[in-house]
């Protein structure tokens, strides 16, 4: 009897190690837009919501749309600050899905920042956020978020995923802008929102 054991071999991640975090956060600064199609699950007290979103993020406004089954279940936008959604969410999905997605994306813009390093990472810190950014990739791996009331909302990176073109071909291949994040985790206390990102395309 012959025995074959197959080991999936996954595609080495990004190494930008030769390039600077400020020019890298300088290539990121170049986009104003993101649009993306996610998976959402919205942890809370025992139960679990999912469904799919249709994103579209810039540094001042968020536009999401989720879906369950194919139909439209609810809408959040936000617009220079102003939170509105159909039906009304409370601030604790507020902060996930607004605040912390938003945040979550576009985490390069952060101002007025301290920058320590490790062998492995950098830090980005100011008065309310920290990102934690790894020095290979030049992608974030972890970042938190201080509200006004005390609370902290931590978000989690997961396995970074290359951006294709229509046909599959990699874009930005000598860039920090052809990758993204495949999963994003939010939590705030108890609540925890898991985002499963199916698709990204930036615009610069």
């Amino acid at each position: 009897m012959l025995l074959i054991s197959c080991t999936q071999i996954r595609p080495p991640g990004p190494n930008f190690s030769g390039m600077s975090l400020e020019e890298a956060i300088g290539q990121y600064k170049k986009i104003t837009s993101v649009q993306s199609v996610v998976g959402i699950e919205y942890d809370q007290d025992d139960s679990t919501m999912s469904g799919d979103g249709a994103l579209k993020v810039s540094p001042d406004s968020l536009s999401l749309r989720i879906y369950y089954m194919g139909f439209l279940q609810g809408e959040i936008y936000q617009e220079k600050g102003v939170v509105r959604s159909d039906p009304k969410i409370d601030r604790y999905k507020s902060a996930l899905l607004v605040n912390g997605l938003k945040s979550s994306i576009f985490w390069w813009n952060i101002s007025d920042y301290n920058k320590t390093e490790t062998d492995d990472t950098y830090e980005l810190r100011n008065r309310y956020r920290t990102v934690i950014i790894d020095k290979a990739s030049l992608l974030p791996t972890e970042q938190t978020i201080a509200l006004d009331n005390g609370e902290i909302v931590t978000i989690t990176y997961g396995t970074p995923e290359r951006r294709l073109t229509e046909d599959g071909k990699p874009t930005d291949t000598s860039s920090p802008l052809g990758w993204y994040p495949s999963q994003l985790k939010i939590e705030l206390g108890p609540h925890v929102v898991r985002i499963s990102v199916k698709s990204y395309e930036i615009t610069r």
